[in-house]
């Protein structure tokens, strides 16, 4: 039974980016790092975490910005949102979770780097990390998700 309703659609606050989304995510999650921190001038960041494949840039030519360091943040260069990040060595894309157009049923499933974090910023994700998860770590994690992990309404 496919309860994601795909596709999903999104792009950044002025509309010159665009894209779909033709893949179940594997994980939903917010980033405490001092860096996502920056990067969203907020406690934390949102991502969903999809298969490469499975995200398509519709419309648009995102600019690097961000960290420039082993992942590639991709942003508006006309409004300057940070819509997406290409993970360095890895098949998948993590999306702005505020970008899709309907984002209101996203919550984290999993936070990551609470060390880093406002004490008074937690989640309630059902998984919570200090740091970054081992990565024998992410197959459960993505298991569990798939199970529980919140659906669009």
């Amino acid at each position: 039974m496919d309860d994601w309703k795909l596709p999903w659609v999104g792009g950044c606050m002025c509309g010159a980016i665009r894209f779909t989304i033709s893949a179940r995510p594997l994980l939903t999650m917010a980033c405490h790092c001092t860096g996502c921190q920056k990067l969203s001038a907020s406690a934390y960041s949102l991502t969903i975490i999809v298969p490469g494949g499975g995200f398509m840039l519709d419309k648009g030519e995102p600019v690097a910005g961000g960290l420039h360091r082993e992942h590639r943040q991709n942003y508006c260069p006309d409004c300057k949102n940070w819509v997406f990040t290409n993970v360095a060595g890895m098949d998948i894309v993590n999306v702005r979770a505020t970008m899709l157009d309907d984002h209101a049923w996203i919550t984290p499933f999993a936070e990551v780097n609470t060390a880093e974090g406002y004490a008074w910023a937690r989640t309630g994700a059902e998984l919570s990390y200090p740091g970054a998860p081992a990565m024998e770590d992410y197959p459960k994690a993505i298991e569990a998700f798939a199970e529980r992990g919140p659906r669009p309404g």
